[in-house]
């Protein structure tokens, strides 16, 4: 995490007017404009307010391939998929061998 192009420490202020990228792991950085500060807990649709996402959209590409992910990712609490659910996966994904 960045603060208006500098290492950021967990001490750091924020102030209004702040630059702040994050990068994640596998994936592009997002860039934040701070708005606003807030000196109590608010909930989170007011929080979205303090703040403007100025980071560029993704390739159509990308967010495609984000979009299949999600699809063909198996929930968390569904536990290891069966040979049924295996070979479905296969199937979609071109794997099949047949």
């Amino acid at each position: 995490m960045d603060v208006n192009g500098n290492r950021a420490k967990p001490h750091r202020e924020v102030r209004a007017g702040d630059r702040i990228t994050v990068t994640a792991e596998r994936s592009d950085p997002r860039v934040l404009v701070v708005r606003g500060v807030a000196s109590r807990s608010i909930p989170k649709a007011e929080a979205r307010k303090l703040y403007e996402d100025v980071s560029p959209p993704p390739s159509a590409e990308v967010a495609e391939a984000r979009r299949l992910d999600r699809i063909l990712a198996g929930r968390p609490d569904a536990g290891k998929p069966d040979r049924r659910e295996r070979r479905e996966r296969r199937e979609r994904k071109g794997w099949d061998g047949r």
